[in-house]
């Protein structure tokens, strides 16, 4: 979701109350576009980050420090000119734009107080700080934008400061009643639309969730509302308005899985059906959003290569499986080969020379069947003939046979490390999964380089009765949690005929109880190729009844007795250890 004026709202009560009474003590410029203001007083200090990229505006408070060139840059340098140990007057929002607005008071070279503007305007592509004087206007900004780039605001020196227009659209916080209705009224457009187009600050997802909260279909035309439908989208579009004019947010972000969906200042009832994480700060909320979206984004594109080896390895085993068993089908043949062979040489003294076929009972079924001969060799020679075509399809069958068996194991593998790279987190996760193509041959090893440090470890869950679940993240991690962490009276788990985790339930000698083994079973669901499904069927047993046989390859187990169950893939009871 990108920054909405609601979300501005937020961060501005945020700012304004933790810059009351404090002073900027340090200006840097990690990036090109990009501020990191250091904030002391009321013995606390704290940092500001303002970006204006264009993909990622943001605004936030941060503890964290981030390295800044040697050089500053020009626009750097004219700030802390001018706003080293300024004031912090307050912090603004025009209306709810996408802008906020520092005040801040400092002493020029002549001991004369004067008052500046730090004007912060995240607005996707347009975004830009802007450093302005006490009449509006601009000293120096952050991106300079020319008649040339820009026909409707010069960002330049020299130049007066405004916010552009938005477009027709409407102040929600100083709008009435009466003209949201009208408005609504004659939009003719969608429901959602209507409202975002209508009014500054509201994003898509805000219009949907004013819509959901008033229980209108987002998508319905606004002409086909009738009035106490509008009436009910007034009065909760207000009841908003309310909570933004008086502070009272309450930042969450929506979880799909373990990616984040979508996040806001406000509840989301709109995505009650996800997992959600309340904030008490909005800055922490942004933080942990950008950072988790920017891990998830960055693993998928480092595993995209990984995916594209082990996909194309896939489908060319399954090809080649498809081909073989074909093959197989048709050695099945062959027994009649042998058996034309057999009876031609029980019967073969009384078929006439040169005869192109000869009937005969076939007593292993005691039907008559027809052989075919070739005329031009002998009786003896046909019988011959049939018996080698016979051996060399047994041969074949066998072949195809012992073939067939490694190429479905080494489907099997292939998805499996399928399912390590859905499972992946971190990029450390992704080493081990590498190692393993590696060492199957599928990514080809570069001498002299150096060896990577293995730090990816298992899940570490602690179920609701206390009991240790770990869960492995990829096959290498599946053969060490299983073989060598793993007791012998220690219980295991795994999906039925998928791929999927191994998963072990460290019982410490005591009775486990039902709910630890459900919740086991869970887990080894969730973290399988199953995981989409209502239900999953697992196998579960003691460590010692799982063997691994001899030259099999990683993560490949089996066992001979087990118990099994069907179980939902819901394991939001469970904690999870940062170990």
């Amino acid at each position: 979701m990108a920054f909405d004026g609601i979300t501005v709202a937020a961060v501005v009560k945020e700012l304004s109350d933790a810059t009351n009474g404090t002073r900027i003590y340090k200006i840097a410029q990690p990036e090109t576009d990009e501020l990191l203001l250091t904030i002391k007083g009321n013995s606390t200090q704290f940092r500001v980050l303002l970006s204006a990229d264009a993909t990622l505006p943001l605004v936030y408070i941060t503890k964290d420090n981030k390295p800044s060139p040697q050089t500053a840059p020009n626009f750097c340098m004219l700030l802390r000119k001018h706003l080293t140990n300024a004031k912090i007057i307050s912090v603004t929002q025009p209306g709810l734009e996408r802008v906020i607005r520092f005040e801040l008071e400092h002493l020029d070279e002549m001991g004369d107080l004067k008052h500046k503007f730090l004007n912060v305007e995240l607005m996707g592509k347009h975004s830009n700080i802007i450093f302005t004087d006490d009449e509006d206007n601009i000293i120096d900004s952050i991106k300079h934008i020319s008649h040339n780039v820009s026909s409707v605001r010069e960002v330049l020196p020299g130049r007066k400061y405004f916010i552009p227009g938005a477009e027709d659209k409407l102040d929600a916080l100083s709008g009435d009643k009466e003209t949201f209705i009208s408005r609504i009224k004659n939009a003719h457009m969608s429901v959602s639309p209507a409202i975002y187009k209508t009014y500054t600050g509201f994003s898509p997802i805000m219009a949907s969730e004013v819509c959901h909260r008033a229980n209108v279909d987002a998508d319905a035309s606004t002409s086909s509302l009738d009035d106490k439908q509008i009436e009910d989208l007034a009065n909760v579009f207000f009841l908003l308005i309310g909570d933004i004019k008086t502070g009272r947010f309450a930042p969450e972000i929506a979880y799909e899985g373990k990616a984040p969906a979508e996040f806001a200042a406000v509840k989301l009832s709109i995505y009650d059906d996800l997992e959600k994480v309340s904030y008490d700060s909005i800055s922490e909320l942004i933080f942990d959003y950008y950072s988790k979206k920017s891990i998830v984004v960055r693993i998928r594109q480092k595993s995209s290569d990984l995916r594209r080896i082990v996909t194309t390895a896939l489908e060319r085993n399954v090809k080649k499986l498809d081909l073989q068993q074909k093959q197989l089908k048709d050695t099945e043949k062959r027994d009649k080969y042998k058996v034309y062979g057999e009876l031609i040489n029980t019967y073969g003294y009384s078929v006439l020379e040169g005869a192109k076929s000869f009937e005969a009972l076939n007593y292993y079924t005691n039907e008559t069947i027809t052989i075919p001969l070739d005329e031009t060799i002998s009786v003896k020679d046909n019988a011959k003939r049939y018996f080698d075509k016979y051996s060399k399809l047994k041969r074949t069958a066998e072949n195809l046979t012992t073939i067939i068996e490694e190429v479905t194991a080494e489907i099997e593998h292939l998805r499996s490390i399928l399912n390590s790279l859905d499972i992946a987190e971190y990029e450390e996760d992704l080493t081990q999964i590498k190692e393993e193509l590696i060492q199957s041959g599928y990514i080809r090893f570069k001498s002299g380089g150096k060896k990577v440090k293995i730090t990816s470890k298992p899940f570490h869950y602690v179920s609701s009765d206390g009991f240790d679940i770990y869960v492995g993240k990829n096959n290498f991690q599946n053969d060490e949690l299983t073989f060598d962490f793993a007791n012998g009276n220690d219980w295991w788990f795994h999906a039925k005929k998928m791929p999927g985790s191994h998963v072990v339930l460290k019982s410490g000698g005591k009775e486990v109880p039902d709910r630890a083994f459900e919740e086991a079973a869970r887990l080894a669901a969730f973290y399988s190729a199953g995981k989409q499904s209502d239900k999953v069927e697992i196998d579960y047993t003691i460590k010692k009844n799982v063997k691994k046989p001899a030259g099999a390859k990683p993560g490949f187990v089996v066992y001979y007795t087990n118990y099994s169950m069907t179980i939902d893939t819901d394991i939001s009871m469970l904690k999870l250890c940062k170990d």
